[in-house]
């Protein structure tokens, strides 16, 4: 009993160290974060659940599930929480450990969309749509590109879609690599 007790105070600390997460103990289950939700229907679990279950310390279940990534980001939570607890960055601080601790469930393809994106980013200074997508679906679930092909040509054939991607000029992509860079630097010690 003693070691899951460890775990989750782990598990608690380990969110209050990252920004955004600071205030996941201050939480009363009010439940008015996941009143003001647009996506909580999309959600595997409630941002309301998720705060409790992270403080019960089910740290996989709460990294595994696609509550996190379904967050639009809107602040209405934020806006509204009674404890100042923003719920939105709390979310972020969760994307940041799904990441740092890689999930089983394959239904959750966000993280490699987010590197496919970051590393096109880094490397061309610019992210190619078709080379963007293809990189994605490879990470993911390459057969779920052969789904997503009839809307590719419709895109292609509307101009919605290109195939040339261009760089950036030589000192903007400098520039762009010295700022990925250093949010990796902080990223590290956290």
């Amino acid at each position: 009993m003693e070691t899951k007790e460890k775990e989750t105070k782990a598990f608690i600390d380990e969110i209050c160290s990252i920004p955004g997460g600071e205030k996941i103990r201050l939480c009363i289950q009010c439940g008015t974060c996941s009143a003001s939700c647009p996506n909580v229907n999309k959600m595997d679990y409630t941002p309301r659940q998720i705060i409790a279950m992270a403080r019960a310390g089910m740290k996989n279940e709460v990294l595994s599930s696609n509550s996190m990534w379904c967050c639009a980001s809107c602040y209405l939570c934020t806006v509204r929480c009674p404890r100042d607890i923003r719920p939105t960055e709390l979310m972020h601080a969760l994307e940041s450990m799904a990441i740092k601790y890689p999930s089983k469930n394959a239904s959750i393809t966000t993280p490699a969309m987010y590197a496919s994106f970051s590393d096109f980013a880094y490397s061309l200074g610019n992210v190619p749509d078709v080379g963007f997508m293809a990189l994605y679906y490879l990470r993911s679930n390459p057969l779920r590109a052969l789904k997503m092909l009839p809307v590719a040509l419709s895109l292609l054939r509307h101009k919605r879609l290109f195939l040339k991607t261009r760089r950036l000029k030589p000192e903007a992509e400098r520039q762009l690599k010295t700022i990925v860079d250093k949010a990796e630097e902080l990223a590290g010690r956290i």
